[in-house]
């Protein structure tokens, strides 16, 4: 399963102003648990940063372990939005994924991570 500490993070330049960055992976892939067919994707991280910002080539590292991975759409999509928002923990952060067409069918799953509430 893909390691969430592949994910490399830096500095925010600019953690005084709120902005959004977004990036979107054209060769998702994993593998359905069910047929074991492989399944494609478009993922798009669409975050607001904090104090940190994902480093591009371990998202990329981390996307390219899901490759052999049997995991549902669901699954995937949940577990990327968990892992980036406890190595960001950014103050929004929207995972969108574009899965291509299978039997007939094309899916679009979006997860949102909200930061734990803090205990008074």
């Amino acid at each position: 399963m893909a390691d969430p500490k592949i994910l490399e993070t830096f500095p925010n330049p600019a953690p005084h102003r709120d902005y959004v960055i977004a990036h979107t992976h054209h060769e998702f892939t994993s593998v359905c648990p069910m047929t074991g067919h492989p399944d494609f994707a478009d993922i798009t991280v669409r975050y607001v940063a904090d104090k940190t910002c994902v480093e591009l080539k371990s998202l990329k590292l981390y996307f390219h372990a899901f490759r052999n991975e049997g995991i549902f759409f669901e699954a995937a999509t949940n577990k990327i939005c968990d892992d980036l928002g406890k190595a960001l923990k950014p103050r929004a952060l929207t995972i969108i994924a574009n899965w291509k067409a299978r039997c007939g069918f094309s899916s679009v799953i979006t997860a949102e991570w909200k930061q734990a509430k803090r205990k008074k």
